[in-house]
């Protein structure tokens, strides 16, 4: 660490989910590059399965453990428990070295640690890895907490202030299903926390002053009158310049997408990604697949080695004419080569928001937590992409992927989404180049946590 001037060192602990450790990490490799001493916290687990390499200049402290528990709830509960237990030894060891730990960066959903953070005599910083409408949207309708809170129905419009109107299919995936997924509603929900407690307020989005997009910049300006946020998005951006993509957890096949990308023509291929968590069922994996050859597009589809048995066997023989299926993508690149027309998505956001900056529009098939949100601003308020329509037992026909597909590679209104794509892209260079918004906060940011030295 001979190269840091700085004797700020920052903390950084990630919730241990793909979706959400890739922008935190990303926004880790900012501060280090800035001189500050960084400190990844995780635990073992994350380290073996993602081959954590943020180079020189960042340490990683991980923790052991025994066998994880199975199931994501059952594991967010468990990685509580064992980082509560924990926290206040590792930093007391930093304590009595040269850089004594001053600032902790979390994820958001991790604000049970704030309290402790702050009896350690720690400052936070709550990195909030989603769009700001989920923050807004958590805010009005915790049900947890009804002080100043908009009760609602699901079986009616939601209209909250600065958001569109939100019908049921455009929320997210716990709130009407009261008994579904309780950790993940309680840590989305425990967001909330970090207005009240949180030093500093950070979202993954950049500013978007000078957007056409109006009811964008509406949520950003209605959040910014009720608490001190800053935009210093888009983190990922960082990471597709610097060509640096060693925090997948997967190893992507590089190697074999670009060079089967390369054959291809410009905008002439779909590429197809679920996440590392999504599981359809296996008639939506029949639908799905079909749908693409339907298309008549060349696509390269990302099937994660648990789903692959969903295929149908007879696609297979006929999915090597147009298609490449791997288990994992360098999914920055794939999105920012020239061959690719479309991205067929779940709306995670990471990929929504990877999407946006690289100027690819969008098929929208959400899943669950905050897709469907996700999708009703890709379609309706952004409009660089469309939704798929479900029929009344959920399934999306292969007729209906296939017109949606066809919609945005060959048909007018393809050309528009593209043209509204682009323009995000060009806001988001703006806003990380020197002297944009997201360059200045960080800044700033840098600036605090040295003055606590």
């Amino acid at each position: 660490m001979e190269e840091i001037n700085s004797k700020t060192h920052v903390l950084v602990l990630p919730c241990p989910v793909q979706g959400h450790i890739n922008p935190i990490v990303q926004f880790s490799k900012i501060l280090a590059s800035k001189e500050v001493k960084v400190t990844i916290l995780t635990i073992d687990f994350v380290c073996k399965a993602m081959l954590l390499d943020c180079g020189p200049l960042i340490n990683i402290e991980s923790i052991p453990h025994e066998a994880i528990p199975v199931g994501l709830e059952n594991f967010l509960e468990w990685f509580q428990t064992l980082m509560l237990e924990k926290f206040s030894g590792i930093v007391e060891k930093f304590g009595d070295s040269e850089y004594p730990v001053k600032v902790v960066v979390i994820d958001s959903i991790i604000s049970w640690i704030i309290d402790l953070a702050h009896e350690l005599g720690l400052k936070v910083a709550a990195l909030h890895t989603q769009p700001v409408a989920l923050s807004v949207l958590y805010y009005h309708i915790d049900q947890e907490d009804s002080t100043n809170k908009i009760p609602f129905e699901c079986s009616v419009p939601v209209s909250l202030s600065s958001l569109p109107l939100l019908e049921k299919e455009d929320l997210p995936s716990f709130i009407c299903e009261t008994h579904a997924y309780p950790i993940v509603k309680r840590l989305a929900f425990g967001q909330n926390f970090n207005f009240k407690k949180a030093d500093w307020l950070y979202m993954t989005v950049f500013d978007w002053s000078r957007i056409k997009f109006n009811k964008e910049k509406r949520v950003v300006n209605w959040l910014r009158t009720q608490y001190s946020i800053k935009t210093i998005g888009p983190v990922v951006l960082s990471i597709y310049l610097d060509k640096e993509y060693d925090s997948s957890l997967t190893k992507p096949h590089y190697e074999t997408c670009k060079k089967w990308l390369d054959s291809r023509e410009i905008g002439s291929v779909i590429y197809v990604s679920f996440g590392s968590l999504v599981s359809l069922r296996e008639k939506q994996m029949e639908e799905l697949a079909f749908g693409l050859i339907m298309s008549n597009s060349y696509f390269l589809w990302v099937v994660r080695d648990t789903e692959e048995n969903k295929l149908p066997n007879e696609f297979k023989s006929k999915a090597s004419e147009k298609g490449l299926i791997v288990d994992w993508s360098p999914q920055l690149d794939v999105l920012a080569h020239k061959s690719i027309g479309c991205f067929f998505t779940h709306c995670g956001w990471n990929s929504t928001l990877e999407a946006l900056i690289l100027g690819v529009p969008m098929v929208c098939m959400p899943q669950w937590v905050d897709q469907p949100t996700n999708a009703k601003f890709i379609s309706d308020i952004w409009r660089t992409g469309i939704r798929v329509k479900a029929g009344k037992d959920g399934v999306i026909t292969r007729e209906e992927i296939a017109s949606s597909i066809k919609e945005v590679m060959v048909e007018k209104k393809g050309v528009m989404l593209k043209e509204n794509a682009i323009k995000w892209k060009i806001l988001a260079k703006e806003a990380i180049d020197k002297g944009g918004s997201s360059y200045k906060n960080i800044e700033e940011f840098i600036e605090a946590c040295n003055a606590l030295n």
